[in-house]
């Protein structure tokens, strides 16, 4: 018999949850869930609120769970089907369905890098090499799925998960530092500058991001419902 889901009921002062799930874009001026992308029973889809580039996407749990190692099968099936959704929206969107995803999985509270202990994954078109970046700090990889993830996670250890090129791996993340994979992208990218999420949201080049970000996967779904 599967293993269920691990979730709590809505956290009072979380981010990710009702009430405050929109509270981070109202103090930045940006639509909240106006500008969810799209959502099933499970997840939303929504823009980072302070994206590393164009394209920047959080698929985003309805109920609290602490990561994807608290998915049960069902769940983690689901979250695999909207990852490859997001892949066909960035190649109507961008020419490309080439992505890289990325989660700070907590098995404890801020643990693995993560400043919200609320399942999120985070998703951005292209492959900038996050995984090259990891292995030369000293955290070298291994197949991840769900079973290494959940195992991880029941046995109190904090993961980073990187998916690039159709590979997923899994890397140590007791005691990294916050946000730890924010700053492997931008590593991987070159592209410098502020990458903590406090430190860009609201700034004009994220405002335009975050709102180039919803117009192209807007255009995106619309160009596959054509097609269908």
């Amino acid at each position: 018999m599967a293993e269920p889901s691990t979730w709590s009921p809505p956290v009072r002062d979380c981010v990710l949850c009702p009430p405050l799930r929109f509270r981070v874009n109202a103090a930045a001026g940006l639509p909240g869930d106006s500008a969810v992308l799209a959502r099933d029973p499970g997840f939303l889809l929504i823009p980072d609120v302070a994206p590393l580039a164009a394209g920047h996407l959080l698929l985003v749990t309805r109920r609290h769970h602490q990561c994807a190692g608290a998915f049960g099968a069902p769940l983690w099936g689901s979250a695999l089907h909207w990852r490859d959704h997001v892949s066909r929206l960035y190649e109507a969107a961008y020419g490309s369905g080439d992505l890289v995803l990325f989660e700070h999985g907590p098995a404890t509270s801020q643990g693995g890098g993560a400043c919200v202990d609320h399942a999120h994954w985070h998703l951005l078109p292209g492959t900038p090499g996050v995984r090259a970046v990891l292995e030369e700090r000293g955290l070298p990889g291994a197949p991840a799925g769900h079973a290494a993830l959940r195992a991880r996670f029941r046995a109190g250890r904090s993961y980073l998960l990187v998916e690039e090129e159709g590979r997923a791996t899994v890397h140590a993340g007791d005691g990294v530092p916050s946000q730890f994979l924010r700053w492997a992208f931008t590593a991987a990218t070159g592209s410098g500058g502020p990458w903590r999420w406090q430190e860009t949201f609201g700034l004009p080049a994220g405002r335009r991001r975050f709102l180039r970000t919803v117009r192209d996967v807007r255009r995106a779904a619309a160009v596959q419902a054509a097609r269908h």
